[in-house]
């Protein structure tokens, strides 16, 4: 028998005690390596839920009818290297590809492809088991040495991606022979113990090694056919792709063979219906498609009149944010950065463009839904402050900041975009909004000088700090640097106790209000609409879908 993490039983006495919710033990439980199961059989000893652990809810999900053909509306775009991935619209590759772990509907991180996960006191040395049950779909065992090897190509071979960024603070350190590349810290850093068990030995410690392991690009690939995918890939999931036709659609074929949970469905295609909101509309009116990979929130009203259509919606810590290049003037005076966030009122802001969904943003980029995020008083709207602020850094008579960059989709950014623009102009701050094809931007978007940048939801407030504000990170749009910040991430993501580590985020979080990179003017709670022949689907937080989950019927 393994031995238990120590901050467990802490868990198990503080929900006992009610001094946390049944979410936040559920969370931290499984962070720590406790099994679904044995969270559930604790929690049924409080309140009598089932022994076994396995809620109605998911005990109805195997009687889903077989067979079918579902069409799903989401951008098809290039999938040919998963590990580069930069947007979250990659459907396709998940249902073909895996992940060692798997953060559900409910934000609460689960092993996957993993059986579980064991983490040292300290929190520096991470214990990784897999399943002994996975195969390839051309048949080959999944192994230790195929997760060793994309490891090794997320991070030593793809310093420019996402996933190097985020692993670097505790197991990378700066090639200093080669500029640009990192190079493991330790040479037994990433350790295989045998067929079944590896070992992530870590330079300091980190709390949300699992939520980073189901960070989208971090899709495991068959190292037989190398970094690259496409149309009939090898992979561990639970449909092949057998068609592929960039920005028009994607077919996948369901494996019955497949491991886990057998896929109701017979086929799963992604249509393409381009940036129009108007195209997704006439196509579910029509019942063309069975549902969309999400709602743009222009569509909603006009699809809650469609009778054959259920809206499901889940509350996120999606957003977007302004953001100059601190390393460019005039974004490199933190004076001009805080005008800009005095000048805009979040909650007239979120109400315009949300109406009665989401929340007024707080400049931060750690939202409500964050089990570390610490409550500060709000940060209200100031002219005054925003006008002195301006004239204290050099513009007494106000600011030209040229062009902002914009997506022309999902709509409400441009919506966000002018409120915000209007507002500076009451401070003297002008723009004009450069709106662009959302494929295009996406080329440049941490390119731009000046430009508005959707991210999607993470489980944890340090998981998306880390992505994009973290010195020198691929991510880090921005160019942030700050080493107080830097300091006080590397604490926060080392202290399992929530309370001791919200304590932390508050100085954060302050930080970011009075020095930032950031306008975050909302949070966005995010929605769909499915068929109501579509059974089994839930909205994943960060629109994720796995076909396996789903079923037609009729």
């Amino acid at each position: 028998m393994k031995r238990e993490h120590p901050g467990i039983d802490i868990l198990k006495r503080d929900l006992a005690g009610k001094r946390i919710s049944r979410r936040r033990f559920l969370r931290d439980a499984a962070l720590l390596g406790l099994s679904s199961s044995a969270a559930y059989a604790f929690l049924g000893k409080l309140d009598g839920l089932q022994k076994d652990g396995w809620p109605a809810a998911r005990q109805a999900k195997a009687a889903l009818p077989r067979g079918g053909h579902l069409k799903l509306g989401m951008a098809v775009q290039d999938i040919s290297h998963p590990h580069r991935y930069e947007w979250w619209e990659h459907n396709i590759a998940r249902n073909v590809c895996e992940y060692l772990t798997k953060t559900g509907h409910d934000n609460i991180t689960r092993p996957y492809l993993l059986r579980e996960w064991l983490a040292s006191d300290d929190l520096k040395t991470w214990t990784l088991y897999l399943r002994d049950d996975v195969r390839w779909r051309k048949g080959r065992r999944f192994t230790s040495d195929d997760v060793i090897w994309n490891l090794r190509k997320l991070l030593l071979e793809e310093p420019t991606g996402s996933v190097a960024g985020l692993m670097k603070s505790y197991i990378l350190e700066d090639d200093q022979s080669t500029p640009g590349k990192y190079r493991l810290w330790d040479a037994n850093a990433i350790e295989r113990i045998d067929d079944f068990t590896l070992r992530l030995n870590l330079k300091v410690p980190q709390l949300a090694v699992p939520e980073h392991l189901f960070h989208y690009p971090f899709l495991i690939l068959d190292p037989e056919e190398g970094s690259s995918f496409g149309v009939g890939s090898n992979g561990t999931g639970a449909f092949e792709l057998v068609d592929f036709e960039l920005g028009k659609r994607a077919l996948l074929k369901a494996q019955p063979d497949y491991w886990g949970r057998k896929p109701n469905l017979d086929f799963l295609e992604f249509v393409d219906l381009g940036d129009d909101p108007a195209n997704a509309i006439d196509a579910l009116s029509r019942r063309r498609i069975h549902g969309l990979h999400f709602a743009d929130d222009i569509q909603i009203d006009a699809l809650k009149l469609l009778p054959h259509l259920e809206m499901h919606s889940v509350p996120t810590s999606d957003t977007a944010v302004v953001r100059g290049k601190v390393t460019e003037k005039p974004f490199d005076d933190p004076r001009i950065r805080k005008a800009l966030r005095l000048a805009i009122d979040s909650r007239l802001t979120q109400r315009m463009v949300l109406r009665d969904a989401g929340l007024p943003g707080e400049h931060h980029h750690v939202a409500p839904i964050h089990p570390d995020y610490a409550e500060l008083p709000e940060m209200v709207r100031d002219l005054p402050a925003a006008k002195a602020l301006l004239a204290e850094a050099g513009y007494p008579d106000g600011i030209d900041l040229g062009e902002i960059d914009c997506k022309s989709s999902p709509s409400w950014e441009y919506t966000a975009v002018q409120a915000m623009v209007d507002q500076w102009r009451d401070a003297g701050i002008r723009c004009r909004i450069n709106l662009m094809p959302s494929n295009e931007y996406w080329k440049i978007w941490n390119k731009t000088r000046f430009g508005f940048t959707e991210w999607a939801h993470r489980p944890l407030g340090v998981m998306v700090l880390g992505l994009a504000y973290r010195s020198g990170v691929p991510w880090n749009e921005s160019g942030f640097a700050n080493p107080r910040f830097d300091a006080l991430l590397s604490e926060a993501e080392g202290i399992l106790d929530a309370d001791r580590r919200r304590e932390i985020l508050a100085g954060i979080e302050r930080l970011m209000q009075e020095e930032g990179p950031v306008v975050q003017p909302i949070w966005r709670s995010v929605a769909t609409f499915m068929d109501r022949k579509v059974m089994g689907f839930q909205m994943h937080p960060t629109r994720y879908i796995f076909g396996n989950e789903l079923a037609l019927d009729g």
